[in-house]
């Protein structure tokens, strides 16, 4: 005879772990090319994860066409009530990296309307060709790669756009290839069409500083 108090209810080995999926998400951007398992299982229980980060103020970002999900702070309403700490910490951004993002979100726009690819590659020197026309004329080359890595180490840090690997070619030199980069498809939602609208007023601004002047008409004689 079986005693009832001796069994034992187990979870449903069928369903994912919510820790499993909730951990990764807190740390980043879930990508569903770069861990198909973890984009099957976050569908399987994506109720239970909405529930769950929500109380803590989060609430969970899914875009099945693109491709990936993340967590984003929920918005706070001025009700009197003490404001939760924030989870996902918000970073100020300089002017060269807003710049940078802006340029590279147009660039997404554009490939996206060739119909082409899926992913956006590209070259450092394609980079440095979109920044170069809104810098001063006669920027020293060295010191312009410089800064733009130090901008696209930063846009890499933030998730935006992913080096890729490259290799040498088979000569007798092993000349390496230029880097090569992606930009992540994410920047749209982070990116959109006010927040390109907001900037370019910022940017008409800058251009204007840095042309200067327009020069004073002279009076005819």
């Amino acid at each position: 005879m079986t005693d009832k108090y001796s069994e034992e209810i187990v979870p449903n080995a069928s369903q994912p772990e919510l820790t499993s999926l909730v951990v990764p998400l807190l740390k980043g951007v879930l990508y569903r090319e770069d861990d198909a398992a973890q984009w099957v299982a976050l569908q399987q229980i994506q109720p239970r994860v909405r529930d769950y980060v929500a109380v803590l103020a989060l609430e969970l970002v899914v875009d099945e066409a693109e491709g990936y999900a993340f967590l984003r702070s929920q918005p706070q309403v001025d009700d009197g009530a003490p404001k939760l700490p924030r989870l996902v910490r918000r970073q100020p951004l300089s002017f060269q990296v807003s710049l940078l993002l802006a340029l590279l979100r147009k660039k997404l726009a554009e490939f996206d309307a060739s119909g082409g690819d899926t992913r956006l590659i590209v070259t450092r020197s394609a980079v440095v060709e979109l920044v170069r026309v809104f810098l001063p004329a006669g920027s020293n080359e060295s010191r312009l790669i410089d800064q733009i890595e130090t901008q696209l180490n930063k846009v890499i840090e933030l998730g935006f756009v992913r080096r890729l690997k490259v290799q040498a070619d088979g000569g007798p030199t092993r000349v390496t290839q230029e880097p090569v980069f992606e930009v992540r498809r994410i920047l749209k939602a982070f990116v959109d069409a006010q927040w390109l609208a907001d900037f370019d007023q910022r940017l008409a601004l800058y251009l204007a500083q840095l042309n200067g002047p327009p020069a004073a008409e002279q009076d005819d004689a």
